[in-house]
């Protein structure tokens, strides 16, 4: 029995494949080390074949909890495709495919789109002159958070607000962040948990502010679980001694290029959560 206040590095825990749903990943390609970031300046030497171990253990990860691993088809021509989240966004049985405010990424919708096509969702697509990113999009519960600023913008948000109609969406400014989620993210209760000084909280319930940048990052992975940075101790050990399990996974090379592990996947409920628990990221 795994000790629910425990702190675990990935796969050390098991749990019945494809319990929960499909986790959608794509691998990282070659050009990785092209990615963006939003301070080229600060840009690092990219281990790719280190990434690639660091997604590899992030997809066991998954597994371990439960979800059955979905491999969406490679894009190797563009070196962030592997932050699938961007391109898709998932409410139920819909699929809403993005359209990021960064004009080089856009081609890597295609293989998106498959993936949703394959597990029987409905797809719809953010359309010219709207932009949207999946990594601004945070779901908790009934309300959808949406972050306006580089990568999506004010029609964007429109346009996903009337495709997921009957959900409140709420826009909130970011700065000084790439994503929404770059900044806060959400427990398993509902309760928001990141980096105030990031975000407009005047639209926002109380949050639970994070001692560490990458505290502010989970991926609710059950009822009482959470995925989280390695890069993260502090914020780790608080949420554990709290009484959630807390698998912990070393992403380095993605974090090197902004990312997190929110954007290294798409949750696909196999149901539609009765709470807060289980949001489609």
């Amino acid at each position: 029995m795994v000790n629910p206040r425990a702190v675990s590095p990935a796969g050390s825990a098991s749990a019945p494949p494809g319990g929960a749903g499909t986790a959608l990943v794509r691998a990282p390609g070659p050009r990785l080390a092209d990615g963006i970031v939003a301070r080229p300046g600060r840009r690092r030497r990219i281990d790719v074949a280190l990434a690639a171990r660091q997604h590899t253990a992030y997809t066991t990860a998954l597994a371990a909890a439960g979800w059955r691993i979905g491999a969406v088809a490679p894009a190797d021509d563009h070196p962030d495709a592997v932050f699938v989240e961007d391109a898709l966004v998932v409410c139920g049985d819909l699929a809403v495919l993005g359209r990021s405010g960064a004009a080089r990424r856009r081609g890597e919708i295609a293989g998106a789109e498959r993936a949703a096509h394959e597990l029987g969702l409905r797809i719809e697509r953010i359309k010219d002159p709207g932009t949207l990113d999946g990594g601004d999009v945070l779901q908790v519960g009934d309300t959808v958070y949406v972050g306006h600023g580089a990568r999506t913008n004010e029609e964007g948000i429109c346009q996903l607000a009337h495709l997921i109609g009957g959900r409140k969406v709420v826009p909130v400014d970011t700065r000084g962040c790439l994503h929404l989620k770059s900044a806060i993210t959400a427990l398993p209760d509902g309760t928001l948990i990141g980096l105030p000084d990031l975000v407009d909280t005047s639209v926002l319930p109380c949050m639970r502010v994070v001692p560490e940048g990458a505290g502010a990052h989970v991926v609710v992975l059950g009822p009482e679980h959470v995925l989280m940075s390695a890069s993260a101790p502090r914020t780790a050990a608080t949420l554990a001694a709290d009484g959630l399990r807390v698998t912990t996974v070393d992403i380095g090379e993605f974090e090197a290029l902004d990312g997190c592990v929110t954007c290294l996947s798409v949750l696909v409920p196999r149901r539609a959560p009765a709470g807060p628990w289980l949001p489609a990221h």
